[in-house]
């Protein structure tokens, strides 16, 4: 009898303990505003942000994390890529991202982390998103997982894993072996028991549109997208390919067979082109504020995945490892516009120019989170680029602390 009453109390205290509704990813999209940052250059190698992995290798033709495992070979690689993922992101850069009050980091990954498909990437990386879930979790931040390199490359950048002249993804068979890494991600983090931490899948990281086949993109991006919901409700990302957000209006909406929970990625930087780097403080600010419509519009949410407070591309191998920066002239094509020589010193910097990046860095948060669900800043931290570096920049007391502190008021009157 008192075995009966036992299993009758358990069976009612388990029915009083079932959820009332169903839980879902513990974030606010659409209310919620994203401020957040990278942490770039842990599980993707870029020579910018971590010069000495490739300066120690003691080649000059080990250019991005392809050509690492191409040219030292598996175990030499490893044992240079194990000392960096053990030591690059921890707990403690996680707690200074929180205490410093961001409320989400972007953690990108190349495919080779899950299948090389034969490359001469080396694995290893993928335990490392697992770490750095247990550490957001603790600490109440949130996680966008960004797959950030393709087969092939998607973009032919370093930051793809493999530098090329012209991105090979979409040949052979790439996109079918993109599809499969994704699953296997999808399969594990979109899981609901990932969504107190997990906010968002991102598909693909800049996919160069310009020199892809811009229907392959989209029929990549809406079988991505059905990998997730075979899943959950995740957030699925989706990068604009450097094309205006809205340009993607009605593509996996509400309108289009009911797709739900689809943000857009927008990334603006002002470095990358000559006549950018020739630019005034000033007229840094002031294109951050009129530029702002050109990602406005979209049909979905809509962030800002990657921006940065430099106003120049001095940053040793910013361009590519052995390739010049526009500003001083070395970059081919360019033309001189100033010194580099303090640019990557902090302790260089003079108080106007402190005050002005702080100025422009102020003036994109304004615009950003005027028109956008919000922000990720890129990089959490560098080896030797403090116009990159939320860490020096925020010990600097450059980067606005609280991140809601200005310093010199409204910039974009306009908005």
């Amino acid at each position: 009898m008192l075995k009966r009453v036992l299993v009758a109390v358990l069976v009612v205290g388990t029915a009083f303990a079932a959820p009332t509704e169903k839980r879902g990813v513990a974030f606010g999209w659409g209310t919620e505003k994203i401020r957040g940052v990278n942490i770039g250059g842990w599980l993707v190698l870029e020579p910018w942000i971590t010069p000495s992995v490739f300066d120690n290798t003691g080649r000059a033709d080990i250019v991005d994390e392809y050509t690492l495992g191409q040219y030292l070979g598996h175990d030499a690689a490893l044992a240079i890529l194990r000392k960096h993922w053990d030591s690059w992101a921890t707990w403690q850069d996680f707690n200074k991202i929180k205490q410093s009050g961001f409320n989400l980091v972007r953690i990108p990954i190349g495919y080779w982390a899950y299948d090389t498909f034969g490359a001469p990437y080396v694995q290893g990386a993928a335990v490392y998103v697992d770490a750095a879930v247990d550490w957001a979790r603790s600490l109440g931040l949130k996680i966008v997982i960004d797959l950030h390199g393709a087969p092939g490359s998607q973009n032919g950048y370093d930051n793809s894993g493999q530098r090329i002249s012209n991105p090979a993804w979409q040949s052979g068979d790439t996109v079918k072996q993109t599809l499969q890494v994704l699953k296997t991600i999808q399969d594990k983090y979109a899981n609901p028991q990932y969504q107190d931490v997990i906010v968002g899948i991102q598909l693909l990281n800049e996919p160069l549109i310009a020199k892809l086949n811009e229907d392959v993109v989209r029929q990549f991006y809406r079988d991505g997208y059905g990998q997730t919901r075979d899943v959950s409700d995740t957030p699925v990302i989706l990068h604009d390919g450097f094309k205006a957000p809205n340009t993607w209006n009605g593509f996996l909406t509400p309108s289009d067979n009911n797709a739900q929970n689809v943000a857009i990625d927008h990334h603006e930087y002002q470095v990358f082109d000559n006549a950018l780097v020739k630019m005034q403080p000033w007229e840094h600010r002031q294109l951050a504020c009129n530029n702002a419509q050109s990602y406005n519009g979209a049909d979905k949410w809509t962030f800002v995945g990657e921006w940065t407070g430099a106003m120049t591309d001095c940053t040793r191998y910013l361009n590519g490892r052995g390739i010049g920066a526009r500003y001083d002239g070395s970059y081919p094509g360019s033309s001189y516009v100033g010194s580099c020589n303090w640019v990557n010193d902090l302790s260089q910097w003079s108080q106007a120019y402190k005050d002005d990046t702080r100025g422009y860095i102020e003036a994109q948060m304004e615009a950003f989170e005027k028109l956008t669900q919000g922000w990720i800043w890129w990089n959490f931290k560098t080896e030797s680029a403090p116009e990159w570096d939320a860490f020096q920049l925020i010990d600097a007391g450059i980067f606005p602390q609280p991140l809601d502190s200005r310093k010199f008021g409204a910039v974009c009157t306009n908005l």
